[in-house]
């Protein structure tokens, strides 16, 4: 989702202006960066912060998890944080350290969004962006591999760079649409020719100790993942609390409808409940904030945005209805730690700007912050009774 830099400047003018009181020092940076479209873009970072930060991974005593990888210059975070949940998963059930392949769910996502696209005869979008359950959904249809059977780089490369892929497929959809050309079967042969040439094929076969086995086969005999046991949860007004709903965002390209709908304190409630009882949690919502400061590896809610004893559910929504608040990222939540009266919780972030602060790969994420800006999360149905006891 973009975001208008100039509303958001005179958002932020307004709030300063309405907020702060006479006479108080906020010290801020206005910088320029380069989006993954290469737009122009703006945005506030804060350039001193007078507030208790984490100083170390290791005191907010992570769960088992591979080391942070980059997703590059992609828009697949939402494949970056879900296998890296589902890593985990794996590792908890069945003790398992198994390295999977990213590019593999968003190689079959992308088929899978054509496919609709073909189907709603152009109706859909088709972006690289989606969601956590997509991870789940792919592995049911296609199984898994692992990254050393699928990296979806090229012989010779050694960094994923999607802009020419994204091109190429939008300009055939195009022509698709502008010609009424709706045979998916010819379609969908097509936009693997292009996947095939920008990513490589993916494997139909894999050998797995000294065995040939497909991915589903994998799957089902090494990954062994109970998929129907995790559930997604979100928290808006716009749909019944404690009933199944759908997360209205463009990255729910199929308009999933399984979504959890509880009320703020009890999905942040089950955050909080599952990483302190050693389970990990796949989240996604918006990080594009004045709060997230990657030289510090922190994302907190200033006072001048909203003082944190007033976000409850109607400012959270208020910001989502204006776009303020969008679905822009996926993370990983692995560690908790409380400090100061805070609970933070230890992030690890596939994006960019987690290489540029002091734990690469890392970001640390206090309470208010997950409050107002994270919409969504993907987690195993045991984490969270309190919810489930109200779907039964």
């Amino acid at each position: 989702m973009q975001i208008n830099p100039i509303r958001l400047t005179l958002s932020i003018l307004f709030l300063l202006a309405t907020l702060i009181p006479a006479g108080a020092q906020i010290n801020t940076q206005y910088k320029a960066i380069t989006s993954y479209y290469g737009k122009p873009d703006t945005v506030f970072a804060l350039k001193d912060i007078d507030i208790k930060i984490p100083q170390d991974v290791e005191s907010f005593n992570p769960v088992w998890h591979f080391s942070p990888v980059a997703q590059d210059t992609t828009g697949t975070c939402w494949a970056y944080s879900g296998i890296s949940f589902f890593e985990s998963e794996i590792e908890r059930l069945h003790g398992k350290k198994i390295k999977l392949s990213e590019m593999y769910i968003a190689y079959w996502d992308f088929v899978a969004k054509a496919e609709e696209y073909v189907r709603t005869q152009g109706k859909s979008l088709f972006t690289s962006g989606s969601e956590n359950e997509s991870v789940l959904l792919m592995m049911k249809n296609h199984g898994i591999v692992r990254f050393a059977d699928y990296t979806g780089l090229l012989p010779g490369q050694e960094r994923h760079n999607h802009h020419q892929l994204m091109v190429q497929i939008r300009a055939y959809l195009a022509y698709v649409k502008e010609n009424d050309c709706w045979d998916n079967e010819i379609v969908i042969s097509q936009v693997k020719l292009i996947l095939n040439k920008n990513m490589g094929t993916p494997p139909d076969i894999i050998s797995v100790d000294g065995q040939s086995k497909t991915p589903q086969q994998f799957f089902a005999d090494d990954v062994q993942l109970p998929l129907d046991d995790y559930v997604d949860v979100m928290s808006f007004i716009y749909a019944p609390f404690f009933a199944k709903a759908e997360f209205k965002v463009d990255d729910n390209w199929w308009h999933s409808k399984e979504y959890y709908n509880v009320p703020l304190d009890l999905w942040y409630q089950g955050i909080r409940r599952a990483i302190k009882n050693g389970f990990s949690i796949s989240i996604g919502g918006d990080v594009s904030e004045v709060g997230k400061v990657r030289e510090n590896d922190i994302a907190f809610v200033p006072d001048f945005d909203i003082p944190a004893k007033y976000i409850n559910q109607d400012a959270r929504e208020f910001r989502f209805d204006n776009n303020t608040t969008g679905d822009d990222h996926g993370i990983h939540i692995i560690g908790y730690q409380r400090i100061k009266g805070h609970d933070w919780f230890l992030i690890k972030d596939s994006g960019s700007s987690a290489r540029k602060g002091r734990f690469e790969g890392y970001y640390f994420f206090r309470d208010d912050f997950v409050k107002l800006k994270m919409l969504t999360y993907l987690v195993h149905k045991d984490a969270i009774p309190e919810i489930m006891a109200h779907f039964k």
